[in-house]
């Protein structure tokens, strides 16, 4: 099954080198471009593609607000973050706002096929300890319960042991290690984190490490 690939901009050089190195593998179709967020909202609309390759830097619509609204506006679109340093502001801006993960844009052509692969299957392509080095980073700019943000009702919907398997993801626990840490089988926890993002409404493991944090059930070091 060929995945479909809308690439955001605002330079056309890189929307050109990266159109090439997609073409070139089998599999990989770039049905599209746009050079601003505004374009790349649009385009994803008519389009429908897989994923969003998305620059985060550009006029007018930036691609975190741009990330934000295809997210929420289209959700079988996938959208992968474009960074230039890796965990930046704009990586965690980026997570925060919905994508299933972030690459460095010098990223070798093998790993960013391999990243969009991913993507489309649905996995997320950064590993929940990177996003919990981010957000730990950046936790001042995380909701602050104290400050009187209502707590997220959707938590109400886990079991207890749920509850803590979430805990223990948003670690950056492998599915072994949380099996370990809990004493239950790999098995039955790939089947409890399945369902915690299912009851959450949660794409992926990295956006159920965001929700642990913007929800407090893990507290920030600070």
């Amino acid at each position: 099954m060929s995945v479909r690939v809308l690439l955001v901009d605002d330079q056309a050089l890189l929307r050109a080198g990266f159109r090439m190195v997609l073409e070139a593998h089998e599999g990989i179709i770039v049905v599209g471009e746009a050079s601003d967020g505004d374009e790349a909202i649009l385009q994803t609309a008519r389009l429908s593609p897989d994923v969003v390759l998305m620059d985060v830097r550009m006029p007018g619509t930036d691609g975190i607000q741009a990330t934000r609204l295809i997210t929420e506006q289209h959700p079988a679109s996938r959208v992968l973050i474009l960074t230039t340093f890796d965990l930046d502001e704009h990586a965690f801006a980026g997570l925060r706002a919905g994508a299933s993960g972030f690459l460095l844009k010098d990223v070798p052509p093998t790993e960013l096929v391999s990243a969009i692969r991913s993507v489309a299957n649905g996995d997320a392509v950064v590993a929940p300890r990177i996003t919990r080095r981010l957000l730990e980073r950046f936790a001042e700019r995380l909701p602050d319960v104290a400050c009187g943000v209502v707590p997220d009702d959707r938590l109400d919907r886990l079991t207890e042991r749920e509850r803590e398997v979430l805990g223990e993801l948003a670690l950056g626990l492998t599915n072994l290690e949380i099996a370990s840490q809990l004493f239950l089988s790999e098995a039955t926890v790939k089947t409890h984190v399945g369902r915690i993002l299912a009851k959450l409404e949660l794409r992926d493991r990295v956006q159920a490490v965001i929700f642990a944090y913007e929800t407090r059930l893990i507290q920030p070091s600070l």
